[in-house]
């Protein structure tokens, strides 16, 4: 049996009573450690609240299925930072349970796709959920451009989740054969709306305001005792210091009547 259990998004005490008990009963408990990660708890406070030792399983282990290996015979769970389908490598999990006959279930938990309504903004009144990546000299993607312009002509805010790079092997590295890992980065709020200007300022094509005053929210460590949340135009934004990760940005559409009161409590300029 494998197990998907979505951990939330502060610590561990954000599981659900089901999830904890499906840890309870479980002979091997991995935690998922490199889509995302818990705010305020290490791997080993896991250990201690859950009453199970909990392994780390790094993105090799995950993405090649290695978390699977005794799944046929033994109960075996990972645990996800908020919600089990955040990442499309454990749906991609599901699927290879299916095909090697493997019994699975699911366990949920609050995501960042949800819990961002803390912002003031609607759910219902968000577009297609879009993430940015660190560019490098080489690799500058921005497909993303067009599904946010998408979203503003309709009206709809914009969830733009920022890239984390745990684990990873620099090209030059890579190429040596060498398995030296690259120092952690995560994205912030500040680097995301340099890039998303940028990028306005090379197409022309209006998905925000080229002098950076198009409204926008950013938030920071959703979920914990010290989420931040700060509402102005994105020029306003890029200059706060928001804290440590992780860190996501809200690039409002037409702010609702109904939206407004709320979203209002967080601006900088009121």
């Amino acid at each position: 049996m494998f197990t998907l259990v979505g951990i939330g998004l502060g610590d561990a005490d954000d599981i659900s009573l089901k999830g904890l008990n499906a840890v309870k009963a479980a002979d091997i408990v991995y935690l998922e450690a490199y889509t995302s990660f818990l705010i305020n708890s290490k791997p080993e406070e896991l250990t201690a609240a859950y009453g199970k030792p909990v392994l780390v399983a790094d993105r090799e282990m995950v993405e090649s299925g290695e978390v699977l290996n005794e799944a046929d015979t033994k109960r075996v769970v990972l645990l996800v930072v908020g919600d089990v389908f955040g990442a499309t490598t454990h749906s991609d999990l599901v699927v290879r349970c299916h095909e090697k006959g493997i019994p699975s279930q699911c366990i949920h938990n609050a995501s960042i796709i949800n819990a961002v309504g803390c912002c003031g903004l609607q759910l219902y009144r968000f577009g297609q959920v879009l993430s940015l990546c660190f560019w490098t000299d080489t690799w500058r993607p921005d497909s993303w451009y067009e599904r946010l312009k998408s979203n503003r002509d309709a009206g709809l805010h914009t969830l733009l989740l920022l890239d984390i790079k745990v684990k990873e092997i620099s090209d030059e590295n890579l190429a040596r054969g060498r398995k030296i890992y690259e120092p952690p980065r995560y994205m912030t709020i500040g680097q995301a709306i340099e890039q998303v200007l940028e990028v306005e300022r090379s197409k022309k094509l209006g998905a925000v305001a080229e002098d950076g005053s198009s409204f926008a929210v950013g938030v920071a460590r959703v979920g914990s005792q010290t989420q931040k949340i700060v509402a102005g135009t994105m020029n306003e934004l890029a200059a706060v210091d928001f804290g440590e990760p992780l860190h996501s940005l809200i690039i409002a559409g037409d702010v609702h009547e109904c939206e407004t009161d709320h979203v209002n409590l967080f601006r900088l300029t009121k």
